[in-house]
């Protein structure tokens, strides 16, 4: 199958960059070019495209504007092509938020462009395979919750591609006092800070980015870095976070893989693993350690995942113990960290480390 595809940016050299890249792929049809949204949008109609990368800052709409009403009246995947600025990674953690499949970074001065775009033509075709649902109207403001008390236990998450909507479903259910959160999101550099801050400001717990040293505390929840390092849990009696410098895993650097092996090392039983909608299978055979070790675990089912990769491996495998949808999942965490639920949150871990 050809993946017919529209490049939508304000620049004609970066039109001809993107188009000239995708077309190198014999599975990819770049059918057309715009430059704005009111170009794209008479363009779409005439051409139908399966995908559309498309610029974050345009003229004449908005390039969110334009995703919105995209995802409200047409849903479709959509591959935002971002300048790595501030600026730019603010908007296109909102992109993802509104349902964008991916981000991609344009080549920065003197950067050759195989290198910024080396990945994308792989992306185009995921978000073709991948599933597109309409764009859903604002929830009501997150309420106060009372009444969770937990029961020790730590959580970790891995994500990756539809993560960023799926992490805001998830901890948007949780507590002021939720348990201590892990979350390796594959995502760039440029991008986590924004992310945190954002996560920070609609969820009712403390969210940031974390830092070597983090020890790990109800009420907050800590995300990896993108870039350069891994983050892994150390400790037993006090858990803290360690950004560790190391190669890729799975291709990724932070590594879900690392989170959850460094979790069924440090907390074993008392802890519950979760894998999200993602490419590939980083994750999988973490999560599976962490069973081994007696955690509960839990995966997206396939009809909620943007992509059903990470979490489709981890099941083939037997990593999963409760296969949920996504609205589901943060309740389900919120039970096994309850108070209510003791089960054997005092066993010892495989291997203390310090």
């Amino acid at each position: 199958m050809t993946v017919k595809v529209l490049v939508v940016d304000d620049s004609p050299t970066m039109r001809s960059l993107v188009a000239t890249i995708l077309k190198r792929d014999p599975e990819i049809d770049v059918v057309g070019t715009a430059g704005d949204p009111l170009e794209a949008r008479t363009a779409i109609k005439a051409l139908n495209p399966d995908v559309i990368t498309l610029d974050v800052e345009m003229p004449n709409m908005d390039g969110l504007d334009f995703l919105e009403k995209i995802m409200r009246l047409r849903p479709m995947p959509v591959i935002m092509v971002s300048t790595l600025t501030q600026r730019g990674s603010d908007v296109a953690v909102q992109a993802l938020e509104l349902g964008a499949f991916d981000c991609v970074g344009k080549p920065t001065s003197g950067a050759p462009a195989h290198v910024a775009f080396g990945d994308l033509a792989e992306k185009v075709k995921a978000a073709a395979r991948s599933r597109v649902r309409p764009r859903q109207q604002a929830g009501k403001p997150v309420e106060r919750r009372t009444g969770f008390i937990g029961n020790g236990k730590v959580v970790a998450i891995g994500s990756s591609t539809g993560g960023v909507e799926a992490l805001l479903a998830v901890l948007s259910t949780f507590p002021e006092n939720c348990p201590p959160t892990v979350i390796t999101q594959h995502m760039p550099a440029t991008f986590t800070a924004s992310f945190a801050q954002r996560l920070d400001r609609v969820c009712l717990p403390r969210v940031s980015e974390a830092r070597d040293g983090d020890v790990l505390e109800g009420g907050q929840i800590y995300l990896a870095p993108g870039g350069e390092l891994h983050l892994e849990i150390s400790g037993t009696a006090t858990r803290r976070c360690r950004l560790v410098a190391a190669d890729p895993v799975n291709g990724h650097r932070p590594s879900v893989d690392v989170l959850f092996r460094s979790v069924a090392r440090t907390a074993g039983r008392a802890a519950v693993g979760v894998i999200l909608t993602g490419m590939g299978r980083d994750g999988a055979s973490g999560l599976a350690e962490m069973k081994g070790q007696g955690a509960s675990t839990i995966g997206q089912d396939e009809a909620s995942s943007v992509v059903y990769g990470m979490p489709r491996v981890a099941y083939e495998i037997g990593a999963v113990d409760h296969q949920l949808p996504l609205e589901r999942i943060g309740h389900r965490i919120l039970e096994l960290c309850s108070s209510a639920n003791t089960r054997e949150v005092t066993c010892q871990p495989l291997a203390p480390s310090a």
